[in-house]
C-alpha cells in the first residue's frame, strides 16, 4: 500500500515541472459553442475578413465573433452577438456570461475574469424569413 503511495507521489512530481498551453483559438470554440446553445442569440458578429472566409470556406466558423485573451491561468472574453427581436437582452447577456464562463472553466481550467457581451444587431421576424429564403 505504501508503494502504490509513493508511485502516485511521483507521478504527481512529474507532472508539476509540465506545463499545458491553451491556444486563443480553442477557447474562443469553446465559448462559440456556449454562445450558440443561449435561446435569443441568432448569430455571432464577426468581422469581415471572418465573413469571407466563411463563404469561402462553405463552413460556420465557431469561433466568429469571439475575441479572447488568454493569460497563464486566466482569460478575458469578448463576444459579438445579433439577438432575435422581442428577447430580452439582459437575460440573453447573463445566460451567455453563464455559460461561457462555466463551459470554459470546466473544459480548459482557465478562470474567466470577465466576459463582455456586446450587442451588435438585431434580427426582426422578417429578416429571419428572408435568410430562410436564401438558404433553401
Amino acid at each position: 500500500m505504501e508503494n502504490e503511495e509513493n508511485e502516485k507521489l511521483e507521478e504527481i512530481n512529474v507532472t508539476s515541472d509540465s506545463s499545458v498551453v491553451i491556444s486563443e483559438e480553442v477557447v474562443s470554440v469553446i465559448a462559440g459553442i456556449a454562445v450558440s446553445e443561449v435561446p435569443g442569440v441568432v448569430d455571432t458578429a464577426g468581422g469581415f475578413a471572418g465573413g469571407i472566409s466563411e463563404v469561402l470556406s462553405g463552413k460556420k466558423k465557431l469561433s466568429k465573433g469571439i475575441k479572447v485573451e488568454v493569460g497563464e491561468k486566466e482569460t478575458k472574453i469578448d463576444v459579438n452577438i445579433i439577438v432575435e427581436y422581442g428577447t430580452r437582452i439582459p437575460d440573453v447577456a447573463f445566460e451567455i456570461q453563464s455559460k461561457v464562463k462555466k463551459s470554459v472553466k470546466e473544459m480548459t481550467g482557465l478562470d474567466v475574469l470577465e466576459v463582455n457581451v456586446h450587442v451588435q444587431g438585431v434580427k426582426t421576424p422578417a429578416d429571419l424569413e428572408t435568410k430562410d429564403k436564401d438558404e433553401n
